[in-house]
């Protein structure tokens, strides 16, 4: 294979775990207030808004938003969902930037710090990038830039965000390898010229819910990302 120079992480899913964070997050702005509810479930329904709120923006009948708005807009309407409609400002704002607060699984921050001895790394996800920099603070991730949709002012899987990533480190797309748990994620990016390399993440969607193989052609599978690193030859 032509070497490769940068790597590039989704993130949701494949670095952070997503699911138990928002539902603690949730559950720790509104237990105090009374409230008792599915949290878990509160945090699939919240998600499972994702991809339609992205498709507003990728089909054009949204000009582009970063996701915290987005974000918003979804949970505006999931708390209608789930009879809590009655909430103030106050609390559907902080209850927002739980997204800012999601903790890395526990391969992320060691997996990444070998990778990034031999490539350059970076983000590439639908996360705006105020998300990106609390994410990273939060887990002590250390990346060389912050790319991903707010850059391309698109949102993946369309050819432009995975394409301008390449262009921000100068690397030609086959100098380049996409790193994520989606098989959706990696055939989008390797329908655009990127490398691949599938993380298993069995657990994203509750226990034995997530991918555990690549359901597409990827160059690289693991079960980790320090799997990954020693797959790569990283110190």
């Amino acid at each position: 294979m032509e070497p490769i120079r940068a790597l590039f992480f989704d993130v949701f899913g494949t670095l952070v775990d997503w699911r138990g964070s928002v539902a603690r997050e949730v559950r720790a702005i509104l237990s105090p207030l009374g409230f008792t509810i599915d949290w878990e479930a509160f945090a699939d329904a919240w998600r499972s808004r994702y991809q339609p709120a992205m498709d507003e923006v990728r089909s054009g009948r949204l000009p582009f938003s970063k996701l915290d708005v987005l974000h918003r807009r979804n949970l505006d309407v999931i708390l209608e969902d789930f009879a809590l409609g009655h909430l103030d400002e106050s609390t559907r704002a902080h209850l927002n930037l739980a997204w800012h607060r999601l903790d890395a699984w526990p391969d992320t921050k060691p997996g990444l710090e070998r990778l990034r001895t031999k490539f350059r790394i970076a983000p590439c996800s639908n996360g705006n990038i105020s998300i990106m920099v609390d994410l990273a603070r939060r887990n002590g991730l250390v990346w060389d830039a912050i790319l991903g949709a707010e850059v391309a002012r698109d949102y993946k899987p369309k050819p432009v965000v995975y394409l301008a990533a390449a262009a921000a480190f100068d690397c030609e797309p086959r100098e380049t390898m996409m790193v994520a748990a989606h098989s959706s994620d990696l055939a989008a990016a390797a329908a655009s010229g990127l490398r691949t390399a599938f993380i298993a993440r069995p657990d994203e969607y509750g226990e034995g819910k997530g991918e555990t193989r690549a359901s597409v052609p990827v160059d690289v599978s693991a079960e980790s990302l320090v799997a990954l690193a020693e797959r790569l030859n990283c110190d």
